[in-house]
């Protein structure tokens, strides 16, 4: 299971995250968000940990940006990008992994994902609550039961300790990993990492 940890931004706390060895690490590049990161931190994860960019409907020249000044391995889209800009990323970064987000509230959300199809890698799930990111609240994950591709997914929205046992017994042939944020905060960009090593301890085999 993909253990990744969004909305990083101060150095001492990454490199406290970094020491539960989660596989990737996001870093929000959206104004708005109370989690933006307006320059390089003075330490980012090392090898091994996958850095991550997170962009609302940004242009291709601030990715390339971002993409150099943080050495990022995935690009994350939670805009209303197309799948013909997505088809443009994966020409213009060709060694980065692209993960598209959709707000699923109700089984007609996924059909947002048609013609996603070979133009991203991964998908990610979210709570739909009227704007761009995350919501910090959990959506009905039954939905899913009728989704059959065309990639894999990551779980996000509001997911906490709490959840653990469900992710443990969560069955879904295209369900590979979640995304946590908010739930694990002790402020908007901090993170608790006790509470990350223990949450990691009881999804780890």
């Amino acid at each position: 299971m993909i253990l990744k940890v969004c909305g990083m931004r101060e150095a001492e706390n990454i490199r406290a995250v970094e020491a539960t060895k989660p596989d990737a690490m996001g870093f929000i590049f959206y104004p708005r968000s109370p989690r933006y990161v307006s320059e390089v931190p003075a330490y980012l994860p090392a090898a091994g940990i996958r850095r991550v960019g997170v962009f609302v409907n940004a242009s291709i020249e601030t990715i390339a940006e971002k993409v150099k000044d943080f050495g990022l391995h995935t690009l994350q889209l939670h805009g209303d990008e197309s799948p013909e800009y997505c088809q443009q990323l994966r020409q213009h970064f060709p060694g980065l992994r692209l993960i598209k987000a959709f707000s699923i509230g109700k089984l007609e959300d996924l059909q947002k994902l048609r013609g996603f199809g070979g133009k991203v890698d991964l998908f990610l799930f979210d709570t739909p609550f009227g704007g761009f990111g995350g919501s910090g609240v959990k959506f009905d994950w039954t939905i899913l039961d009728n989704y059959r591709g065309p990639a894999p997914f990551l779980l996000s929205g509001g997911i906490s300790m709490d959840d653990a046992e469900h992710l443990r017994n969560y069955e879904h042939p295209l369900f590979i990993g979640v995304d946590l944020n908010s739930r694990f905060e002790t402020a908007p960009a901090v993170k608790d990492p006790e509470q990350l090593q223990e949450f990691f301890k009881l999804l780890r085999p």
